[in-house]
């Protein structure tokens, strides 16, 4: 059941996401605010088929921050990567530069407004990501960075990217991490996802200014408290 379920799922959204990629290049031409309204619009529609064909639904415990804030967020799965772009207000996420090459995709993402980051790259790349970091502070909206860089599997709890101590100490910005437990329902690198409840744990904002080691630890604990606690 849950096979057929993960097919239906994936049959639907995908089919449903070339059709939202394609109708957001005229609706860009309304401007960035439209475009973004038109993505939340996009992760809605998943938000739906994921209670509705998966049976998957999220329970937040805390509240998700507003205005400009690091949000530091623990990854286990793509459920949210999705999902946080609705509990947030317009996100500047940070995300691999590789994704904004994707056809078309790439597009839309570069219009609604994120960080591109390439860990591979030199000086020039991390001014760049500083820059689209600086813009989205500016704007009010809370940038979102996956601290540990990849979608790690249930029980692993790997040290942070060097770029999120980077971020955090240019931007001089609070951060809130977020804990969760995605990977329980919809594990990395799995077609099959089960049903049940994703747990986000919006924990303490933690103030700007502190050393290197401190908040790096500080925001590896909060993030893998449902690892520790399991």
């Amino acid at each position: 059941m849950a096979l057929l379920r993960s097919f239906l799922f994936a049959l639907a959204f995908y089919g449903w996401t070339v059709f939202a990629v394609l109708l957001s290049f005229p609706i860009s031409l309304f401007g960035t605010r439209i475009l973004r309204s038109w993505v939340r619009v996009w992760v809605g529609v998943h938000r739906w088929l994921a209670r509705h064909i998966l049976g998957i639904s999220s329970r937040i415990e805390g509240d998700p921050p507003r205005g400009a804030v690091l949000v530091a967020v623990k990854h286990q799965s793509m459920y949210e990567t999705l999902e946080m772009v609705l509990l947030l207000d317009e996100p500047g996420m940070v995300l691999k530069r590789e994704l904004l090459s994707i056809p078309l995709w790439g597009w839309v993402v570069r219009r609604y407004g994120v960080i591109p980051v390439d860990r591979s790259a030199g000086a020039s790349a991390l001014r760049q990501m500083m820059r689209a970091a600086d813009e989205a502070s500016a704007e009010g909206r809370p940038i979102l960075i996956y601290p540990e860089g990849t979608r790690v599997p249930v029980g692993q709890t790997p040290p942070l990217q060097p770029g999120f101590a980077g971020l955090y100490r240019a931007l001089k910005l609070p951060v809130v991490p977020v804990a969760l437990d995605s990977g329980r329902l919809s594990p990395r690198n799995s077609f099959i996802k089960r049903s049940g409840i994703v747990t986000f744990r919006f924990g303490e904002t933690i103030p700007p200014g502190l050393p290197r080691a401190e908040i790096e630890a500080r925001v590896h604990a909060a993030i893998n408290v449902l690892e520790t606690s399991a």
